[in-house]
């Protein structure tokens, strides 16, 4: 046993690059001591929590699944929405309540159990479930995953912080996005090898995989050695509300910023499109489906060194740029839809489409957080960031029902073009902003 945790703590100082696993800056002595044995399980449940993350994604996953079991299209518009909002809206009221509990671990293991059970049904869904009835059950289903999902962010974030010292958290979870990453690439991979088949099997066997990811996600979570924590200091959430309203009133540029975000939404609303798009075009078959997972776990790992570097030196211009990316993405997937030829009968210029909007989408994110927090002063950066993240929760489901109906009426070719002006608009908005880098 000794010899056991003595190679673990040896290979956790081969990762982190630490001379000494036991010497910590802002964690107790005992948690600080149990280290290395709560960071490999750190970093086993954020692979879990990252794959199922990726293969159950409203970007791409879940239109492809409404696709196959013949949904109305205006359900698609509502997938990103309800996955986003839903993680995002009630934060600001289980924050509180979490706070309350000595051991956060236990709400982390409830919020990955549930997720788990939700994602078995979609799997079941993928199999038995048709048209509307089919499609109302996969957003009913992923409403319940989405609140989950919010309920574990939060408690992840407290129970990271209790256990795992300040500068080796981003460490931790570089490796987890790394290892995660490859195993999506493989999955990707391994659908692409079955070509041809029926992709109603395929998706089950995903969601499947989700499913045990979670599940492993929640084991890692429940062994945790957490040390008990204060449970004072808990906000009053319809005060914050009230006070980031009348920030949102008195500060013009914060104003200005939410404006542009919410314009931005373009790149986010757009990616189920392009890979339905690609399904319509190509048929349902399984191979097209690992194709669009290769792009785009490719295009992720290439997005953030490309945009990081830019975000420092201006995230106003990143904003800017991203908003015509995203335009471009839209009018290129809406116009290879209506050219002829045989090529654009096949997933591989619309997986082309999506890979670009998958970069472009990432320097949003990216833009965004480094806007927000230089704008922001310390004192109320996190009133800032909890207050955005609920305005564009609310919009997301609002904008997000309107492209649903627009899809419904126009055509998924011409609500790209509708997306296209979206983001349009954007770039001119946050040409406008000022530069506060």
């Amino acid at each position: 046993m000794a010899e056991r945790e003595i190679s673990q703590s040896r290979l956790y100082e081969w990762l982190t690059g630490d001379d000494d696993s036991r010497m910590c800056q802002d964690i107790p002595d005992a948690a600080c001591r149990e280290q290395p044995h709560n960071f490999f399980l750190h970093l086993s449940a954020a692979l879990g929590n990252k794959l199922a993350d990726e293969l159950s994604s409203a970007r791409l996953v879940l239109p492809w699944l409404l696709g196959v079991i013949g949904a109305p299209l205006w359900m698609i518009g509502l997938l990103v929405p309800i996955r986003e909002s839903g993680a995002l809206l009630p934060q600001l009221f289980v924050a509180g309540l979490i706070r309350l509990k000595p051991q956060r671990k236990w709400a982390w293991v409830v919020g990955g159990v549930v997720q788990a059970l939700a994602a078995a049904i979609l799997a079941l869904l993928a199999l038995y479930g048709q048209g509307g009835l089919g499609g109302t059950l996969v957003l009913a289903t992923l409403i319940v995953l989405s609140l989950a999902r919010g309920l574990s962010s939060i408690a992840t974030k407290d129970v990271l912080g209790k256990t795992i010292a300040k500068g080796r958290r981003g460490n931790l979870m570089g490796w987890s996005g790394s290892v995660a990453g490859a195993m999506t690439l493989v999955a990707g991979g391994t659908l692409m090898l079955f070509q041809d088949r029926p992709g109603e099997l395929a998706l089950a066997a995903l969601l499947g995989i989700a499913a045990l990811g979670w599940l492993l996600n929640a084991a890692c979570a429940a062994s945790i050695k957490e040390e008990p924590g204060a449970v004072e200091g808990g906000e009053n959430a319809w005060s914050s509300i009230k006070l980031g309203l009348r920030l949102l009133r008195d500060d013009r540029d914060f104003l200005h910023f939410n404006l542009s975000r919410s314009l931005l939404l373009a790149s986010a609303l757009s990616l189920p499109y392009v890979a339905l798009l690609g399904q319509q075009q190509s048929g349902t078959e399984l191979g097209g489906l690992g194709v669009l997972i290769v792009v785009s776990g490719v295009a992720g790992m290439l997005a953030n060194p490309l945009w990081g570097k830019r975000a420092d030196a201006s995230s106003r211009t990143v904003l800017r740029d991203t908003g015509l990316g995203a335009a471009a993405c839209c009018l290129l997937g809406a116009g290879i839809a209506w050219l002829p030829g045989e090529w654009t009968q096949t997933v591989w210029p619309y997986a082309s489409v999506y890979a670009l909007l998958v970069i472009v989408h990432a320097g949003v994110r990216l833009g965004r957080k480094t806007y927000l927090v230089d704008m922001a002063g310390h004192a109320r950066r996190a009133l800032y960031v909890a207050l955005s993240n609920t305005l564009t929760g609310v919009i997301m489901l609002l904008v997000g029902g309107a492209t649903g109906l627009l899809a419904q009426w126009l055509g998924t070719d011409w609500l790209l073009v509708v997306l296209a002006a979206m983001g349009l608009a954007a770039a001119v908005s946050a040409a406008r902003m000022p530069e506060v880098e």
